[in-house]
C-alpha cells in the first residue's frame, strides 16, 4: 500500500478523497462547491473503510480502530424489533419520536442520571447520536459564535460547528491530568464571542472520565459566564475501576443551559439500528426539533419500538454489565501489551474503550505510524492527528474486539514497529 494513511492538509487537518487515505487538494472543480462543504472527511470512518476494503481483497486486517462494541444487539432486544415489524411498525413515526420511547427515557434520565425531561417537549430520538449533535450546534451556534471544546477530541465536533458558522476553539488537556479538560484551562479559553462548551464524558478518543468536582467547575463557568453546554453521554455506561458517571445537566441550574445528547450506539451495541436521543429545555428542543423535522424526520419506527421495550427490560442491564465486564479484561491486556513495546506508553484509561497511546518516542507523526502499521502489521489503528493538534504524537486504539485479536495486534505492532 503505497498511500499514507491521511494527509495533513495546508489547512491543518486530516482529509480524505473519495478513497479513504488519499490527500486531497483543491482544484478548479471546486469553485462549485459551497465553502461549508468544504470540510475534512471523518477520518475514523475512512480508516474503518479501509481495513473493511482490504479485508474484502484477502488481506488479513485486524481492526483497532472501529468505534462500535464487536458484540451483537442482545438477542432480546433483536426479538423486540422482529416482533414490532410483525405487528406493522413500519410507517413513518412521529417526528419527535415515538411516544413510548420519549416516556421511557424520561423515566431513564430520572432514574439514572437526576435529569427531568418533559417526555412531550424536551426529547427528541435522533438518527444516532450524530445528529444529535449536529442539529444542537446548528441550533445554538451563530456565525461568529466560538465554541470550547477540548483538544483532542471527536473528530466531528470541529466540523459541525464550521458548518454552524462558527469558531472551534480547542483547549488542550494533558496526558498528566488524564486527559480531562480542567476548569482553570476552559476559563481562560472563554471570551465575549463564547456561546458553547462541548463535553464528552467519557471521553473518545482518550478514555477520560470527568469527576463530579471538574464537572462542578465547568458548571460555575457555565452559569457565571452565561454560556450553554452540550454533554456528550454515549459512553456513559462505559466507566471501569468503580468510577462513576456524572451527567452535569443534574447540577444546580445546569438543566436550562444543557443540552444531553445520548443513544443506544455503545451500551446496547445498537451501532447500526443509528438510534440515539437527546434531552434538553423546552425552548431549546423545539427549535432543534424543526431542524430534525426537516432534515431527517426521524429514526426507523419499528427500531424505537425495539429500544422503547429494551429500556424496560432487566436482561438490558445484564448485557451492559456482562460487556463492561470483558472490556475491562481487554483494557487490561491492550495496555499492559502497549507499555511493552518499545518506544510507546500508554496511561490505563478509565471509560470507553479506547486506548490513547503515547508513541512521540518514535519520532514519527501519528499518520506516517499509522500508515506504517497498517501497511507492515495489518493493524488498522487512528492517528491522534485526526482527533486535534493536540493529538499529535498518539495512536487511538480500540479494544472493542476478541482478547485472542488484541494479543495478536500487539505482537503484529511490535515487530512492525522494529522497521521504523
Amino acid at each position: 500500500m503505497s498511500e499514507q494513511v491521511a494527509c495533513a492538509s495546508e489547512k491543518g487537518y486530516i482529509e480524505f478523497k473519495d478513497e479513504p487515505f488519499h490527500c486531497h487538494r483543491e482544484s478548479d472543480d471546486m469553485r462549485a462547491i459551497a465553502e461549508r462543504a468544504k470540510i475534512p472527511r471523518s477520518a475514523t470512518v475512512g480508516i474503518e473503510n479501509k481495513a473493511a476494503e482490504m479485508k474484502r481483497a484477502g488481506i488479513e486486517v485486524i481492526s483497532l480502530a472501529a468505534g462500535q462494541p464487536d458484540f451483537v444487539t442482545p438477542q432480546h432486544i433483536r426479538e423486540y424489533a422482529k416482533k414490532a415489524l410483525d405487528e406493522g411498525y413500519t410507517f413513518y413515526p412521529p417526528s419527535q419520536g415515538l411516544p413510548e420511547l420519549r416516556e421511557a427515557i424520561s423515566e431513564k434520565v430520572s432514574r439514572q442520571n437526576g435529569i427531568e425531561a418533559n417526555p412531550k417537549s424536551e426529547i427528541i430520538v435522533t438518527v444516532g447520536g450524530k445528529q444529535g449533535v449536529f442539529s444542537t450546534i446548528l441550533t445554538l451556534v451563530s456565525p461568529g459564535d466560538e465554541v470550547i471544546i477540548a483538544d483532542p477530541s471527536w473528530v466531528t465536533y470541529d466540523p459541525c460547528i464550521k458548518l454552524a458558522g462558527g469558531t472551534a476553539v480547542p483547549v488542550p488537556v494533558r496526558e498528566q491530568d488524564q486527559f480531562c479538560l480542567m476548569p482553570d484551562a476552559l476559563s481562560k479559553a472563554v471570551t465575549a464571542r463564547t456561546k458553547l462548551v462541548i463535553i464528552n464524558s467519557p471521553n473518545n478518543p482518550t478514555g477520560s472520565v470527568l469527576k463530579r468536582e471538574d464537572l462542578n467547575g465547568i458548571a460555575g463557568i457555565a452559569s457565571d459566564k452565561d454560556l450553554f453546554v452540550l454533554s456528550d453521554e454515549i459512553y456513559e455506561y462505559l466507566v471501569y475501576d468503580n468510577l462513576r458517571h456524572y451527567s452535569i445537566a443534574s447540577l444546580p441550574g445546569m438543566r436550562e443551559r444543557t443540552v444531553t445528547i445520548n443513544g443506544f450506539s455503545k451500551a446496547y451495541s445498537m451501532t447500526g439500528w443509528r438510534l440515539g436521543y437527546l434531552v434538553g429545555p423546552k425552548e431549546i428542543v423545539q427549535h432543534i426539533l424543526a431542524i430534525h423535522e426537516h432534515s431527517v424526520t426521524g429514526p426507523a419506527s419499528f427500531a424505537q419500538k425495539a429500544a422503547a421495550e429494551a429500556l424496560n427490560d432487566p436482561r438490558s442491564e445484564q448485557s451492559i454489565k456482562t460487556m463492561v465486564t470483558e472490556f475491562a479484561k481487554r483494557r487490561n491486556v491492550i495496555v499492559e501489551g502497549l507499555n511493552m513495546i518499545s518506544g510507546i506508553s500508554c496511561v490505563k484509561p478509565s471509560g470507553a474503550f479506547y486506548a490513547f497511546a503515547n508513541i512521540s518516542a518514535l519520532k514519527k507523526s501519528s499518520m506516517d505510524v499509522a500508515s506504517h502499521l497498517l501497511e507492515k502489521g495489518r493493524v488498522a489503528t487512528v492517528p491522534g492527528a485526526a482527533f486535534g493538534k493536540q493529538g499529535e504524537g498518539f495512536l487511538r486504539l480500540s479494544f472493542a474486539n476478541s482478547k485472542e485479536n488484541i494479543e495478536k495486534a500487539l505482537n503484529r505492532m511490535k515487530e512492525a514497529l522494529k522497521e521504523l
